[in-house]
């Protein structure tokens, strides 16, 4: 292994907790006068109650990286959360470490989140030592290609988006015309699990993380949910995260698409791929994922139909970019952004997964144990009641960053605030995403079991997102009526009896006023 006793280095590069690219140029030749920085702080431990398996997951991985590197030739420097040499930022351990070493350059690759960004650039203009900034190597765009592709509309629509991803990169396309005649199959991948349907187990990993968990829980870091640190679940470095992905092309994309959406009790996975912790470490690039996903298409047609394969390659190219770009255009207003001017806190249960309600026991207690929801589950269980019960977006934001193990700013806000939450009043979405029982029961079987009937409206019995439904569209009414997409709602509503109405106003406000004890 490469020491980093030497006492001089010509450059100092950082390397985040989220730049795991081994394929990156950096990395492609071992340079005697270049020595890496890695490091584990608090500033990054701190900024939200973090799930204990994403930090665990983050510190595995980084440290596995770190030695990978090492065992290449590479010089590194790795500061640990309890060395006694970590000064617990960022500026404060790149500082001393360019003044010991001596170094002439300073350089790092683009943060992935706007606080980090601000932060290094305000660090390289008070530096003395010249210094540069690279390129990640991973996304299909640049930071600002979206802004440029949108630029003079007066809308974001991310289907424009998609096809001209896909025209630029040639993903599924034959002279520029889109494979099997359709952009978008997204009108097949609408089913519920059938009920004699056996779902695939998913592939877990057994790491054994009890080492780094102990120094976790030797410091005051606050964390959230539950591990099993001699059976760590998620992939920690590059090789795990190749067999995930060859376990979800043959394994799960043969239903992916089809079943994308559904949610049952007990069942954390589904067929989802739970590639997006190794994608936003860079452990893997999108690009090598869809590759992969298209080669196995091609090779066994018979068995991954194509609405599976296109449902899949529109969640890659297609929303993880668009969000993205969304974030690079709009950030920093965009994470104040609060179009109905919602204030309440979340209910005492998101924290504990106790509440009577099937559908947020089952999305909550798997999210608390697994660090992991899939996005229906979080678009349309958790997000659905914290934009009907008048959440802070910002109460939302901090819940989804900490509990969920792939959840990094630049891509939680967006969905979380944007298309969730609809605090950025229809910049993502084109109407707020919100449902009576109706949308749940139709796409899981939550219902089946719950304490509360989902076809009841009023009454100690009645499902509280039924009332609650219609309490927000009465509540959001100037906001939302001229909404062309939701105008039948408003068109029932206003046909409603008033006594019908008020029962169901009366209703939502006591489950309001008691919401923790749902």
């Amino acid at each position: 292994m490469k020491s980093t006793d030497k006492k001089h280095f010509k450059t100092l590069r950082l390397i985040l907790g989220d730049q795991l690219n081994a394929n990156h140029t950096w990395f492609q030749v071992v340079d005697d006068s270049v020595c890496f920085i890695m490091m584990e702080i608090r500033t990054e431990t701190d900024y939200a109650s973090h799930h204990i398996q994403k930090v665990v997951g983050f510190f595995t991985a980084m440290r596995n990286f770190a030695e990978e590197l090492k065992s290449k030739g590479h010089s590194v420097i790795y500061l640990q959360i309890n060395d006694e040499n970590n000064k617990q930022s960022f500026e404060e351990n790149c500082l001393s470490n360019i003044t010991k070493l001596e170094v002439k350059k300073f350089e790092y690759l683009f943060p992935d989140e706007y606080r980090l960004d601000e932060i290094l650039k305000k660090f390289c203009d008070n530096l003395i030592v010249e210094h540069e900034v690279f390129d990640t190597e991973h996304f299909f765009t640049v930071r600002n290609e979206l802004a440029t592709f949108f630029e003079g509309k007066k809308t974001y629509l991310m289907e424009s988006f998609y096809r001209q991803m896909r025209k630029k990169h040639q993903v599924l396309v034959e002279n520029n015309q889109p494979v099997n005649g359709k952009w978008n199959f997204d009108d097949e991948n609408r089913k519920k699990i059938p009920k004699n349907h056996v779902v695939t187990r998913p592939l877990v990993f057994d790491n054994n993380v009890e080492g780094i968990l102990k120094e976790i829980q030797a410091t005051d870091i606050k964390t959230i949910g539950n591990i099993n640190a001699k059976n760590f679940i998620w992939p920690i470095n590059r090789t795990q995260s190749l067999k995930l992905l060859d376990f979800f092309v043959d394994e799960c994309l043969p239903f992916f698409g089809t079943f994308e959406d559904a949610m049952a009790i007990n069942e954390w996975s589904i067929y989802h791929s739970r590639l997006s912790f190794s994608m936003n470490l860079k452990l893997i690039s999108p690009k090598e994922v869809i590759e992969k996903a298209i080669s196995a298409w091609e090779k066994q047609t018979n068995e991954i139909t194509f609405n599976q394969l296109e449902g899949f390659v529109r969640q890659i190219i297609g929303w993880r970019e668009y969000m993205r770009g969304i974030y690079w255009l709009k950030m920093p207003e965009f994470s104040k952004l609060n179009y109905f001017n919602n204030k309440s806190k979340l209910p005492e249960w998101f924290w504990t997964g106790k509440t009577k309600m099937e559908c947020l026991k089952q999305t909550i207690s798997q999210s608390l144990d697994f660090a992991y929801a899939h996005h229906i589950q979080r678009l349309m269980i958790t997000g659905n009641f914290a934009l009907l019960t008048g959440t802070d977006p910002s109460e939302v934001d901090k819940w989804y960053l900490g509990i969920y193990i792939d959840a990094l700013d630049w891509v939680e806000i967006t969905n979380t605030r944007g298309m969730s939450q609809f605090a950025d009043g229809g910049i993502i979405g084109s109407k707020p995403y919100v449902s009576s029982a109706t949308y749940i029961d139709k796409m899981s079987n939550y219902c089946s079991s719950c304490k509360y009937d989902k076809k009841i409206k009023m009454g100690e019995k009645a499902c509280p997102f039924n009332s609650l439904y219609w309490n927000f569209y009465d509540r959001n009414e100037e906001k939302l009526s001229k909404n062309p997409r939701i105008g039948m709602v408003y068109h029932t509503l206003n046909k409603m009896d008033v006594q019908t109405k008020n029962d169901l106003l009366k209703q939502a406000a006591y489950y309001l006023e008691h919401i923790n004890e749902l």
